[in-house]
C-alpha cells in the first residue's frame, strides 16, 4: 500500500494500487464524492464513496472539516478536472467536525470577506487563498536561502533583542522584566534600567544590519532573514508591527554592486516560484482578474499576476538618480494638476508611495532603482557622497507596490561616520562596538534590506500585506 500526499498521488500514473491518504474534508457531495485536501496543494482528491456499502452512522460524520483516513484504490478520472481519484474501500474519522458549529466559521463553504478571514486567522489556511499563500511564502524563504547559499553568503541569526536603534526612527517596543505596577525608580524619579534584567534599556529589534555589518566583515557576505518589529501607528494596507527581513551586508562591495547583487536577488526568487508554484500562481491568478472585475477600469490592475512577475524577471531594473526623479515628478501632470497627495515642489521631498508608482508604472514602465538621496531623509550609516549633501542610498521600486528594497553603501571612514552621528545626537558609547569596525580594518561594503512581507504581497498579488502572513500584528491587534 502507498501512503502519500495529495500532491503526489494526483501525479501518480500508478493506476490499481492501494492507496492511503489523510486529510480534511473540504466537501462531501451526494453522499459519494469526497474532496479531500491536506495541504500539500491546492487541488483536492476526489475519493469516490460507495455509500450503500458504508455505515450510515460513519457518513454522517463525513463532514466539511473533519479529518480522515482514507484507505482506497487509486484509478483513472472517469470526471472533468482530474487525472486520478480514489475508489473508497474504508474511511476512517480522525476529527470530527460539527457540521452546526462549523457553518458559523469560514470553513463553510461559501464565499468570505478577507476581513471575516482575518477574523479567524487559526482556520484561515484551510481556504483555498490562503493555503496557496501560505504554500507560495514558504517556496519563497527557501529560495531566498537558495540564492544566498548558492552565492557563497553566510546565514547568521542577529538579536532580536537589542539597545540600539538601526533606523534611528525611536519607533520601538520596550523589553522588560519590571513589575509594571512597582518599577524601579532613580532618585531624580526616571525609570532605573539598572535593575532590570539586562541592566540597561532594551528593545525589539528594527533591524538586524548593524550586527549584520560586525559580521560583513569578517565573514565578507552574510545575511540575516528575521523577524523585526516597529512600534510605528500606521493602520494601512502595507505596514505590520512584526514583520521579517532580508538582510544582505557584503564587505568589498560599493553602491554600484550593491544594486547588481538586489536585482539579481529578486530576479531569482521571483523566477524560482513561476517556476515551483504554477498551480497556486494559477488560482492567485485567477483570483486577482476576478477581484479585477469587480473594480472601476481606472483601478484595474494593467497585467496579470504571472505577468506582472515575467515583467520584474525579464525587464532591467532602472537606475535614476533621486535628483533626476524629482525633476520628472516636478514635470509629470499628475503634479502640475495637483493629482498627487503629496506636491512635489523642490529636491529634499522625501518621496511617497504615489511617487515610486508613477516612476515606476507610467513614466519608466519597468522596475526602478532610485540612488543619491539627499542625506537629511536617510539614516547616519549611509556613506556620504563628494557633494557633502546626498548619501550612497538606493531603493528598488516595484509596480503597484512602490518601494520593496532599501539599501546603501555603508559609511566606512570613522571621522564622517562620528560627526554624523554627533550631528544627530547619537550616543557613541552606545555603538562603540559598531564604531570599532571603522578602527580596525575598515573597507568598503554595502547591504541591503527587503520587507519580506512585501515581496509576498506582490507574488501573490494580495492586497492586503496582513493577508500575507499567518498572524498579523497591527495596531490594537494582537490576536491569536
Amino acid at each position: 500500500m502507498i501512503t502519500g500526499k495529495v500532491a503526489e498521488l494526483l501525479e501518480s500514473t500508478k493506476y490499481l494500487q492501494e492507496v492511503e491518504v489523510k486529510g480534511w474534508v473540504r466537501s462531501f457531495r451526494s453522499n459519494r464524492f469526497i474532496a479531500l485536501n491536506d495541504g500539500s496543494t491546492i487541488n483536492n482528491m476526489q475519493c469516490v464513496v460507495d455509500y450503500e456499502k458504508m455505515n450510515e452512522a460513519l457518513l454522517k460524520r463525513i463532514t466539511v472539516g473533519a479529518a480522515i483516513k482514507v484507505t482506497g484504490t487509486l484509478t483513472e478520472s472517469l470526471g472533468s478536472g482530474q487525472k486520478v481519484e480514489i475508489q473508497v474501500t474504508n474511511v476512517e474519522i480522525l476529527g470530527d467536525a460539527d457540521p452546526e458549529e462549523v457553518k458559523y466559521t469560514i470553513l463553510s463553504p461559501k464565499r468570505h470577506t478577507l476581513e471575516k478571514l482575518r477574523e479567524q486567522a487559526h482556520l484561515r489556511v484551510r481556504t483555498n487563498t490562503f493555503g496557496a499563500v501560505m504554500r507560495l511564502r514558504s517556496k519563497l524563504a527557501f529560495a531566498v536561502h537558495s540564492y544566498f547559499q548558492q552565492n557563497n553568503f553566510h546565514y547568521v541569526n542577529t538579536p532580536i533583542i537589542t539597545g540600539s536603534d538601526a533606523e534611528g526612527a525611536g519607533e520601538m517596543f520596550r523589553v522588560t522584566s519590571f513589575d509594571l505596577d512597582n518599577i524601579p525608580r532613580t532618585e531624580d524619579g526616571k525609570v532605573d534600567f539598572k535593575e532590570d534584567f539586562f541592566g540597561k534599556e532594551t528593545n525589539l529589534t528594527v533591524s538586524g544590519q548593524l550586527e549584520g555589518e560586525t559580521y560583513a566583515l569578517g565573514l565578507g557576505q552574510i545575511y540575516t532573514f528575521g523577524p523585526t518589529f516597529r512600534a510605528e501607528n500606521s493602520n494601512t494596507s502595507r505596514h505590520l508591527a512584526e514583520f521579517w527581513m532580508v538582510e544582505p551586508e557584503m564587505a568589498f562591495c560599493d553602491l554600484a554592486g550593491n544594486m547588481d547583487i538586489a536585482e539579481d536577488f529578486i530576479k531569482y526568487v521571483l523566477k524560482y516560484i513561476l517556476e515551483h508554484c504554477k498551480d497556486d500562481l494559477a488560482f492567485l491568478e485567477e483570483r486577482l482578474a476576478n477581484e479585477d472585475k469587480a473594480k472601476p477600469e481606472a483601478e484595474r490592475s494593467p497585467m496579470g499576476l504571472t505577468d506582472k512577475l515575467r515583467f520584474v524577471i525579464d525587464n532591467n531594473f532602472k537606475r535614476v538618480s533621486y535628483t533626476e526623479a524629482i525633476d520628472i515628478l516636478k514635470d509629470s501632470k499628475p503634479n502640475k494638476k495637483k493629482k498627487f497627495n503629496y506636491i512635489i515642489e523642490e529636491w529634499g521631498a522625501d518621496l511617497q508611495s504615489e511617487h515610486e508608482r508613477y516612476l515606476v508604472e507610467k513614466h519608466f514602465k519597468c522596475p526602478v532603482i532610485l540612488f543619491d538621496y539627499p542625506a537629511n531623509i536617510k539614516a547616519f550609516y549611509m556613506r556620504l557622497n563628494e557633494d557633502g549633501k546626498t548619501v550612497r542610498a538606493m531603493d528598488i521600486l516595484f509596480p503597484g507596490i512602490g518601494e520593496i528594497v532599501g539599501g546603501s553603501q555603508r559609511e566606512e571612514r570613522l571621522d564622517v561616520l562620528t560627526k554624523k552621528m554627533q550631528a544627530l545626537g547619537i550616543d557613541e558609547k552606545e555603538l562603540w562596538w559598531y564604531l570599532d569596525t571603522r578602527r580596525f580594518g575598515t573597507c568598503v561594503h554595502s547591504g541591503f534590506g527587503l520587507g519580506f512581507e512585501r515581496l509576498v504581497q506582490f507574488a501573490t498579488g494580495m492586497g492586503n500585506i496582513r493577508d500575507v502572513i499567518p498572524f498579523p500584528r497591527t495596531p490594537l491587534n494582537a490576536e491569536f
